[in-house]
């Protein structure tokens, strides 16, 4: 498959993509028509999922790498690096958007970056250089997504090559309010630190889904993030 995605209409493989958030971006991207591989280690729960959105199959994650444009990871961090591992050679060459969040039960609420910076540092270093690793979907509540409705919030998104961050930007602005080119793969850290501080909010204010707006970009986006 060509390593270059045109734009319009992708191949995506979720993987994790029964989870709440997965299956939230799945049935978002399947309803602005792009087709969905659904990578996933409950295949039944998958099949369901698939059936459910049409445009959809199942594959086990290598494969599921293999048939797609661009590959988003959803998996609890406890599975980060052994789901790296795995997919490393089928992602060559590939974009792979990284929306995991090092969150380390029970203290879900405190933040806890891990040595190398961020989840997303560390799929770029596992990955290797022939992976575009972009970050991006941290602090987007899926809640929405299931009842068919963009979330209201700005997604960040991050990455050090910018064809790829600007595919990703793209993608974010069907499932969110805006996607936001949040610059470097380093700085992933700081929207994978506020995902924990807005658990914490949740629980404190006993509300769903809270998100981020950045506000001051309306006359400043000459790309139309904000359509």
């Amino acid at each position: 498959m060509d390593s270059q995605p045109a734009a319009g209409l992708l191949t995506i493989a979720i993987l994790g993509g029964t989870g709440d958030l997965g299956s939230g971006l799945a049935k978002a991207w399947a309803r602005a028509g792009h087709r969905i591989v659904i990578g996933s280690r409950s295949p039944e729960r998958a099949a369901d999922l698939a059936a459910e959105l049409g445009n959809a199959c199942v594959a086990p994650y290598t494969q599921a790498v293999e048939l797609a444009d661009v590959v988003v990871i959803a998996v609890p961090f406890s599975s980060h690096e052994a789901v790296l591992s795995e997919i490393r050679a089928a992602a060559q060459g590939k974009i792979v958007v990284d929306a995991v969040v090092p969150l380390v039960p029970p203290r879900v609420s405190t933040v806890q970056l891990p040595a190398e910076g961020s989840a997303a540092q560390i799929a770029q270093a596992t990955l290797g250089p022939g992976v575009r690793v972009v970050s991006a979907f941290h602090n987007v509540g899926a809640a929405k997504l299931h009842l068919g409705e963009r979330v209201d919030c700005d997604v960040l998104v991050f990455g050090d090559d910018q064809m790829a961050r600007e595919l990703v930007t793209g993608l974010a602005r069907q499932v969110a309010l805006r996607g936001i080119d949040a610059g470097a793969l380093a700085n992933s850290a700081a929207a994978e630190a506020l995902t924990s501080v807005l658990i914490g909010l949740n629980r404190r204010y006993k509300v769903k889904g809270a998100g981020i707006r950045i506000t001051g970009l309306e006359e400043a986006d000459p790309a139309g993030a904000g359509q």
